[in-house]
């Protein structure tokens, strides 16, 4: 039988060095790939717009650059240094991504085995200390090793080679999902409900509107802007959810990533 998610189900903290674990391998997978590549092929352009391969593996290594300065503010209570700010993030983005393979594999490379050792070694009680995203948020630092696995993940496949959300791992979908499902909750997305058919998981999502029915990782790629909209749920097959006209079209998913919630508030 399908299991509902609660509307009020929580972002509840985990074992960070079983979080941490999934993270290593998803960067394993992520360096791996980018090692392969010919520097012709980090010029290719990647699934964003305006974006080469190169411009992808550039702001994954800045984004797990930014992840090491968040886990030291935790550490020690002080942020390590000034911050770049979103332009001057995007200039590095842009001088590095015209760097070779070698240049870019290694700093990719580099950017991630710093931000696991840092992990590894951080403190148990400094994982509840509040740290500050970039855009102004705050989490806990442990949310910070969700952000980072949902970095490698999600531009792995936005490289656009072999690696695609139904090579995504099952349990990092399913956070995801039940992550990205609260945020669209709070935002009144007209969305009844989403099943993951493969995870036997609902999401209930609003009061009204369709309900899609689809596997987790197309579920995922979609309101994360990666695959087209899947097709609304067939009645005939489901039941037991929420209906809606059939006719009514599926939504515009809003930008993704989005601020977690349940949130911990913006930064002072």
């Amino acid at each position: 039988m399908p299991h509902d998610v609660p509307l009020d189900t929580p972002l509840d903290a985990p074992d960070p060095h079983a979080l941490l674990g999934q993270v290593a391998l998803a960067a394993e997978r992520f360096v791996a790939t980018v090692a392969a590549l010919e520097d012709d092929e980090l010029r290719a352009p990647s699934a964003l717009d305006g974006w080469t391969r190169g411009h992808v593996v550039a702001h994954v290594a800045r984004s797990a650059d930014a992840y090491v300065g968040l886990l030291l503010t935790a550490r020690d209570g002080v942020a390590p240094g000034p911050r770049l700010s979103a332009a001057e993030l995007a200039r590095a983005v842009e001088a590095d991504a015209g760097r070779g393979r070698d240049g870019l594999a290694g700093q990719v490379r580099s950017s991630l085995d710093r931000f696991v050792r840092e992990a590894r070694a951080l403190p148990v009680g400094a994982w509840q200390r509040m740290v500050c995203a970039l855009a102004g948020w705050r989490h806990p630092a442990w949310f910070t090793l969700h952000r980072c696995r949902r970095e490698l993940e999600t531009h792995h496949v936005d490289l656009r080679l072999a690696y695609g959300t139904h090579d995504w791992p099952a349990a990092y979908v399913s956070w995801a999902l039940e992550e990205t499902v609260a945020t669209l909750r709070a935002q009144d997305f007209p969305v009844a409900s989403v099943h993951a058919t493969d995870l036997g998981r609902t999401w209930r999502v609003g009061s009204g509107g369709p309900s899609v029915a689809a596997p987790g990782h197309a579920l995922l790629g979609w309101l994360a802007g990666r695959l087209p909209v899947p097709a609304p749920a067939d009645e005939a097959a489901r039941t037991d959810l929420a209906r809606a006209p059939g006719d009514l079209p599926l939504p515009h998913p809003p930008v993704w990533p989005r601020p977690p919630h349940p949130g911990w508030g913006r930064c002072e």
